[in-house]
């Protein structure tokens, strides 16, 4: 016959995965959802093949040329650019906030400092390749 402490462990046991099961039975349940909506669509959507829809959308324009385009690559560079120094206006954010807090101060202000380094060091390499000059 077993101790209580045994049958402490194993009701403790199918507690804590009884909330795993849970979990697995709402994820079940979605993969389920998305499979019957795309299944629905599949069937109920009708196919009609004509050369209007075969073209190539452009706005409601007619494509005119071939399919390949040259795109500028410094478009690209700019939106690069963009994104990093989004990602330090949203660091400055919580080290302004931890800055403030006591204790922190020396630290955290010499992380930022290597941080803004790092960026310095990104934008200087691009000034230098010519990177921000709109030509």
């Amino acid at each position: 016959m077993p101790d209580d402490t045994t049958v402490r462990t194993i009701s403790s046991a199918a507690e804590y995965f009884q909330g795993y099961s849970f979990v697995g039975l709402v994820a079940v349940v979605g993969v389920l959802f998305v499979a019957v909506a795309f299944g629905a669509g599949r069937l109920l959507r009708p196919v009609v093949p004509t050369p209007e829809k075969l073209l190539t959308y452009e706005c409601g324009v007619d494509p005119v040329g071939e399919g390949w385009a040259h795109t500028q690559v410094r478009y690209y560079v700019y939106a690069f650019l963009y994104v990093i120094f989004a990602v330090d206006s949203i660091f400055l954010f919580p080290w302004a906030t931890v800055f403030a807090a006591p204790g922190f101060g020396g630290v955290t202000l010499v992380e930022m400092f290597i941080f803004l380094g790092f960026l310095t060091v990104g934008l200087l390499y691009a000034w230098k390749k010519g990177v921000l000059e709109w030509t």
